[in-house]
């Protein structure tokens, strides 16, 4: 896939849903993984008290999960002094790639590395790429 392509975010159906987090962490880190995601979306923003998650596979091979109870959310970030209204969308890539870049620092396997370069790529192409690019940094 060439940097000029577009990736697209496709949502992961119902009937593929149980098999998704397995099929990319394995079982021994899916709940994990589920919790550490719902964990960073608390921790940026005061707005999140829990909701059901949508789950994207990205067309170059990446993931991502995103809440889908509210169309935006306040997101503060200590960590860089970021603060900002985002769509429900760009707070769940974030609250992922904080998940992926956490998981690998954990870790150290490659799998997350991977999916997080993956995930960064869709969002550095995202609509929301400025702000999502500020909460990250």
């Amino acid at each position: 896939m060439s940097n000029r392509e577009r990736i697209a975010a496709v949502l992961v159906g119902e009937e593929d849903r149980i098999m998704c987090l397995p099929r990319l962490f394995g079982l021994a880190r899916m709940i994990e993984v589920e919790a550490v995601t719902y964990g960073y979306m608390s921790k940026l923003s005061a707005d999140y008290t829990g909701a059901y998650w949508n789950f994207y596979t990205l067309s170059n091979g990446g993931f991502y999960m995103a809440p889908g109870d509210q169309p935006q959310y306040r997101l503060e970030w200590d960590g860089n002094g970021f603060s900002g209204d985002v769509s429900a969308d760009a707070a769940g890539l974030i609250a992922t790639l904080f998940m992926l870049g956490h998981m690998h620092e954990k870790y150290g396997e490659d799998q997350f590395a991977q999916l997080y370069a993956w995930a960064s790529a869709y969002a550095a192409q995202h609509s929301e790429a400025g702000p999502i690019g500020a909460a990250l940094d």
